[in-house]
């Protein structure tokens, strides 16, 4: 189960450090502000990887690795991102990258996160509601954001 989700965060962090290299180009201040908050929220993803290979295996460093291994797609998504787009970057290639960053996020969320999460909650108990509270919560942060 934890290579399976080490799996699963690799490619959910590749597309992450795409965004937060594009975001840095248009806008250093919102890149480090967007650096910041994913590495916040990669803390936990790295607890979700190395506690089920710790208790499988016993092991600390091997929990350790996995957990780490699974979040070098973030720093490599980035550097793809320099390569391909240091010399052609225009307003039109942002929104491209941001939408296509969107896309992944949107549909990792639909057809993984949210189909397991209400499978371990059958009654509804709280999925909808945590859900909704998230989507308050962007949205109440983006409208601060210009304030």
């Amino acid at each position: 189960m934890g290579m399976q989700t080490a799996v699963a965060i690799a490619l959910h962090n590749f597309p992450e450090g795409l965004a937060t290299y594009v975001s840095v180009l248009d806008d250093p201040s919102i890149g480090a502000v967007l650096a910041i908050a994913i590495g916040i929220h990669n803390i936990p993803e790295g607890f979700c990887v190395a506690l089920p290979v710790y208790y499988a295996t016993g092991n600390r460093m091997k929990a350790f690795w996995w957990g780490a291994l699974s979040g070098i797609t973030e720093p490599i998504g980035a550097i793809l991102g320099y390569l391909v787009l240091a010399n052609t970057f225009s307003d039109a290639t942002y929104g491209i990258m941001f939408g296509l960053v969107a896309g992944m996020m949107v549909m990792i969320s639909l057809k993984e996160l949210l189909p397991t999460a209400y499978r371990y909650d059958p009654g509804d108990t709280v999925v909808t509601n945590s859900l909704i509270a998230g989507m308050v919560i962007i949205s109440a942060s983006l409208v601060l954001f210009y304030l």
